[in-house]
């Protein structure tokens, strides 16, 4: 089953092939999957000059590996959702708060934060894909 809103497409558990369907469509701007079973992460598709590049969320180890640091670093009670959605703002968080779950994640991943793409971090998410980026980056 697939939806077309705007310049969305939503395809829910179908076989990758399914995606050519995507070719057809210029002005294309995300596509998001989801599953009964697990959801995958988000795919956001964005025009460079002529071609289509592809920027992938945050492998779902990355996440859960943020999400833990998050709940621990801001004492978030047990039973209070933290998802990758989740704004630091929300969760109660202060700036003093937000560097050092960055200083958390610094360690826990091995990588270096520049302060610039540190003050972007929004929400939980955000983090994540920050950190998947810097430890592929890494690892080249």
């Amino acid at each position: 089953m697939a939806s077309l809103a705007g310049t969305t497409i939503s395809i829910a558990s179908r076989p990758w092939h399914s995606l050519q369907a995507a070719k057809e469509f210029s002005s294309l701007k995300s596509i998001s999957f989801s599953s009964i079973r697990k959801s995958f992460p988000a795919i956001r598709l964005q025009p460079a000059s002529s071609r289509l590049q592809i920027c992938c969320a945050a492998k779902s180890d990355t996440l859960e590996k943020v999400l833990k640091i998050v709940r621990k670093q801001l004492a978030v009670p047990e039973g209070t959702a933290v998802i990758a959605e989740s704004k630091f703002s929300e969760l109660g968080a202060d700036s003093l708060d937000t560097v050092e779950i960055v200083m958390g994640l610094e360690e826990a991943f091995g990588i270096s934060v520049e302060e610039e793409s540190a003050q972007k971090i929004i929400t939980v998410q955000d983090a994540a894909d920050l950190i998947q980026e810097l430890v592929e980056a890494k690892s080249c």
